[in-house]
């Protein structure tokens, strides 16, 4: 069964989505193991399904990169066919992102390459923007800046609060991760780089 490591910071609702559907065994993939960077509410989700989760704080080590090797550690005792960040908010160094790439993706909450970095939504309505969407993408060393899997739009309606906005993008977001996955798992979606042999 292709296997699945989800790395959450908040309320994990995404999360559900693709736990929701693994709970199916129609499904083809399973999540393993659900961690975090702090004790996030999300992680009741995990919990609830029977999952296994693990916090790794970045607090508590002396660099990024020491606070990386655990959390790689902990990630790769599960050995995942695929990492999954899903409103995990912080940028990993390049110790774990040359580890787990391009086995790792990320969701964000705009049309890359337009609006990266962590305000998305905030920037997508102070830029006026008329369309926006959610992006599955592969973790590079940059910040939102690897290959792109699959992109949904969606219009901004006028005078749209960020909060509403953020909330229908999620939405959208839930079932683009759970199809992602699916598509990965069965090879409809390839994340390898080497495509084009010359």
């Amino acid at each position: 069964m292709f296997s699945v490591v989800v790395l959450i910071s908040g309320g994990g609702s995404n999360l559900r989505a693709l736990l929701t559907a693994a709970a199916s065994p129609l499904y083809p993939a399973k999540v393993v193991a659900v961690g975090s960077d702090k004790a996030a509410t999300g992680l009741e989700h995990a919990e609830e399904f029977g999952v296994p989760t693990f916090v790794v704080e970045p607090s508590r080590f002396e660099s990024r990169e020491a606070w990386a090797e655990v959390l790689l550690s902990n990630i790769e005792f599960h050995k995942p066919d695929l990492v999954v960040l899903a409103g995990f908010m912080r940028v990993l160094p390049a110790n774990i992102v040359n580890q787990l790439s391009p086995r790792m993706i990320n969701l964000h909450p705009s049309l890359l390459p337009d609006f990266p970095g962590a305000n998305a939504v905030a920037d997508t309505l102070a830029a006026g923007a008329t369309v926006t969407g959610a992006t599955i993408h592969i973790v590079d060393e940059g910040v939102d800046t690897g290959k792109v899997l699959t992109q949904v739009s969606i219009p901004v309606a006028l005078g749209i609060s960020e909060t509403d906005l953020q909330e229908q993008i999620k939405l959208v977001e839930q079932e683009q991760l759970v199809q992602a996955v699916q598509d990965i798992a069965t090879g409809a979606l390839v994340l390898a780089e080497k495509e084009h042999n010359a």
